[in-house]
């Protein structure tokens, strides 16, 4: 194990995120068509129908973390909380974290910074990743191997973050495809004008928290920004659970 210590870890590199549109989810008239081109990953047009439909969102302003928790950034919040030590290199991702632990980790970091520090909502999440153009993936509308840290490099675990920077969004924010699974603040609800066929709840999940942008372990239709899914397995280590802070705008002037 080799994890950083100290202030240098505390810091967060916030990327502003202005107000404005969202292009939100995905028509329910293209859902058919996502999963003919995506069926060699065996995910069923039920699972995609979640995204629907499409709908304009207003966002405000806000800031994100410009790549998720890093293992050196959570050792010294387990070292003051009396948390076991984490397990990996400084520099990825921290993953294996329940939700409720993230969110006790914003509350502190947000203490020692001075800012009300949070989980991103779902819908800053996805403008984070795709910006107000509708894209399907953080850089492009087109899936390129070699952009993130997805099942197909066969790496088969973390990499530092910020380790694909050809892969950022619109705003320049890394690892929204890839590397770690993303908690967001948002609990699982169908969108309003959903397709009927959608479930109402996910009863079968481990916990309803909606999760992003796919790990390490995952196929690119994980990476695809309108992509909704959740941690449906307890071993959060395994399937690559971790998360990125966000926080109010910040002050003009």
């Amino acid at each position: 194990m080799r994890v950083g210590q100290g202030k240098q870890d505390e810091a967060v590199d916030w990327v502003e995120v202005p107000g404005g549109l969202l292009l939100r989810g995905t028509p329910a008239e293209e859902v058919a068509a996502v999963a003919r081109r995506y069926a060699d990953t065996g995910v069923p047009r039920e699972w995609y129908l979640k995204e629907a439909p499409r709908a304009e969102v207003h966002v405000p302003a806000f800031r994100i973390a410009r790549t998720p928790v890093t293992v050196g950034q959570w050792a010294p919040f387990a070292a003051a909380t009396g948390r076991p030590a984490p397990r990996g290199v400084a520099d990825h991702p921290v993953i294996g974290v329940a939700w409720e632990e993230a969110a006790a980790y914003c509350r502190w970091i947000g203490a020692r910074l001075g800012c009300a520090v949070r989980l991103p909502t779902e819908d800053e999440w996805e403008r984070a990743a795709r910006g107000a153009d509708g894209r399907e993936f953080p850089w492009g509308r087109e899936y390129r191997t070699g952009l993130a840290n997805l099942t197909d490099l066969g790496i088969g675990t973390t990499t530092p973050v910020g380790s694909f920077p050809q892969g950022a969004s619109p705003f320049g924010v890394l690892d929204m495809a890839g590397n770690a699974d993303e908690w967001t603040s948002t609990l699982y609800a169908p969108y309003p004008g959903a397709p009927e066929e959608v479930p109402v709840t996910e009863d079968w999940a481990h916990d309803r928290h909606v999760t992003r942008g796919g790990a390490f372990r995952h196929d690119r239709d994980l990476a695809r920004c309108a992509r909704r899914h959740g941690a449906y397995e307890r071993d959060l280590a395994a399937i690559g659970v971790g998360f990125r802070l966000a926080a109010p705008a910040a002050p003009v002037g």
